[in-house]
């Protein structure tokens, strides 16, 4: 009976304490890459959805029929109307993507995606963002953006490339999201690169 009573009064040894304590220790790391990884991931979706919409937008254009204004004589037949993708967009913002930060895009006319004509640029592409962003992005017709160095499909002088790029913990190494579409030569019609490259993405 009485070593009973001893046995139910004993505390924790040291060993037992530190056990739980590393446990928690570990559960914690855990934890806290899991809310980061979270975090970044949310930051993200920003670039992968924004570089969707430039490419949809870019489609669009494509697809109008772009035609020269005429007065016909009678029993004339007008010009031929055709496809063309929209010309290069000015990167937003200008100088690189935000180092760590968001940067709020300038509404006023002619600055950010507020620039551009019909037939080039952000406003051809229909394209515009008012909410603060964590990426520079990018639009260039038949040439191929700058900066990464993995292999990702080459649209040629006929396509065009849409990205962001982005350095969320503001370091050396940047992060990228591209997608681009080529027209075929033989049938006219414009394809598009199946998924969008990624490379360094939660830099």
């Amino acid at each position: 009976m009485r070593a009973l009573k001893r046995y139910d009064r004993r505390g924790f040894t040291l060993v037992e304490l530190m056990i739980v304590v590393a446990i928690i220790g570990v559960l914690a790391a855990l934890a806290i890459f899991g809310v980061r990884r979270y975090l970044a991931s949310a930051k993200t979706s920003e670039a992968k959805n924004s570089v969707g919409a430039i490419t949809r937008g870019a489609a669009a254009a494509f697809e109008r029929e772009m035609a020269a204004s005429e007065i016909l004589a009678g029993g004339a037949d007008s010009g031929a109307a055709s496809h063309s993708l929209c010309t290069d967009a000015a990167p937003v913002p200008n100088g690189g993507p935000p180092l760590g930060v968001k940067y709020q895009p300038n509404a006023t006319e002619g600055q950010d995606f507020e620039s551009g004509t019909a037939t080039g640029g952000w406003k051809c592409l229909r394209f515009s963002i008012n909410q603060p962003i964590y990426y520079q992005y990018h639009y260039l017709q038949g040439t191929q953006i700058t900066g990464p160095t993995g292999t990702r499909p080459d649209p040629g002088a006929t396509g065009f490339e849409a990205g962001a790029v982005g350095n969320l913990d503001a370091d050396a190494v940047n992060s990228y999201f591209i997608r681009g579409g080529a027209v075929d030569a033989a049938t006219g019609q414009l394809a598009l690169a199946t998924q969008i490259y990624i490379e360094n993405e939660y830099e």
